[in-house]
């Protein structure tokens, strides 16, 4: 069993949805959690909900400033990092596209950049997406050796961070004490996600609010899971590339491939989880997205040992539980609490 407790730990992005989770987990096994992030970006934000900026070492700066990247690093002097810091939404990558580039790909260099003066073993996981691979609509699942590419500007700048991150482990890490990976998630969902323009969320919020649903993509499938899913395989692989050499490659961390659904498909199983009389729409003006994307996990499964252990209802479930819980007066720490206890405990 791997020791995190008092491990120095790097988290870029840890005031996102998905950093406040790993913050949380991270704290729960003791380890020294650093951030590097911006203010959080909505209200409210699962962050603020979980009080993290008095439970670990708080920092705000931009992933864009070098010379911040740089001396936050040398403060941390981290054993395992874990970048997480992106601009996410594709929507936005429309609207503010170089603002995109400049956040997902410089911001990785900076990063990797800060890490080269590194002389003591240090594990870093590279974050970044499913909808980097070139997307032909194929029936089976990309696997990390199949072809990046990236239609909208988000998913093309991710897959510009992922050369980023062959080119600095070819350039400067081969061989040295850091050993760095990247970790291609599916299309997470979970409790605590504020932001909008994605499905549950905006689910969560018109469903409070008695408002009609819009839905960009109705029947485009995607690869669901729960957040503490890829969180799981993220720590794995720290613990794997901190420990030994010759892990460091790309990893797809998604579902199985009968648990991929449509977007239709997840709201109708939503709607069941929330009592009440609702609507939706499609939105007529939505952007373009693919339209059937799949992962594959045999790597991870087979070199790391991680599985997916919820099923996409249980996701489901999980997350409509913790955003209607959370407007019905429940208290959001002890839901996350008790969500990562229970998953922990494979039940």
């Amino acid at each position: 069993m791997f020791d995190w407790a008092k491990k120095r730990v790097l988290l870029t992005g840890h005031t996102g949805f998905k950093g406040a989770w790993l913050s949380e987990i991270l704290l729960q096994r003791g380890a020294r959690v650093f951030g590097l992030a911006l203010a959080p970006d909505t209200i409210p934000s699962l962050f603020e909900q979980l009080g993290l900026s008095k439970r670990l070492d708080h920092c705000v700066g931009d992933i864009r400033d070098p010379e911040f990247v740089r001396k936050r690093v040398a403060q941390a002097a981290p054993d395992i990092v874990f970048h997480l810091a992106a601009q996410s939404l594709v929507r936005r990558s429309y609207a503010q596209p170089q603002e995109t580039w400049s956040v997902n790909v410089m911001g990785t260099a900076n990063l990797l950049d800060a890490l080269r003066p590194v002389r003591h073993r240090c594990a870093c996981v590279i974050v970044t997406t499913d909808k980097i691979y070139e997307n032909r609509e194929w029936e089976h699942p990309y696997r990390e050796t199949d072809r990046l590419g990236g239609h909208d500007p988000y998913s093309a700048s991710k897959a510009g961070a992922e050369l980023v991150v062959s080119s600095y482990r070819s350039s400067f890490f081969s061989g040295g004490p850091v050993q760095l990976a990247s970790a291609r998630a599916g299309n997470v969902i979970g409790g605590g996600d504020w932001a909008k323009n994605r499905l549950l969320p905006d689910l969560a919020r018109a469903f409070s609010a008695g408002e009609m649903l819009v839905l960009r993509n109705p029947a485009s499938t995607r690869p669901w899971q729960h957040v503490l899913e890829p969180l799981a395989g993220y720590l794995r692989l720290a613990e794997r590339l901190f420990n030994n050499d010759g892990y460091d490659a790309a990893y797809n961390f998604g579902p199985e491939i009968q648990d991929v659904r449509s977007v239709q498909e997840v709201i109708e199983s939503a709607v069941r989880l929330w009592p009440g009389a609702y609507e939706y729409r499609k939105d007529l003006n939505a952007p373009h997205e693919a339209g059937r994307l799949m992962l594959g996990i045999e790597r991870s499964r087979s070199r790391l040992g991680w599985t997916p252990r919820w099923d996409v209802e249980r996701g489901i479930a999980e997350t409509v539980g913790w955003y209607r819980d959370v407007a019905g007066g429940a208290d959001p720490v002890a839901l996350t609490r008790t969500q990562i206890t229970t998953f922990e405990a494979g039940k």
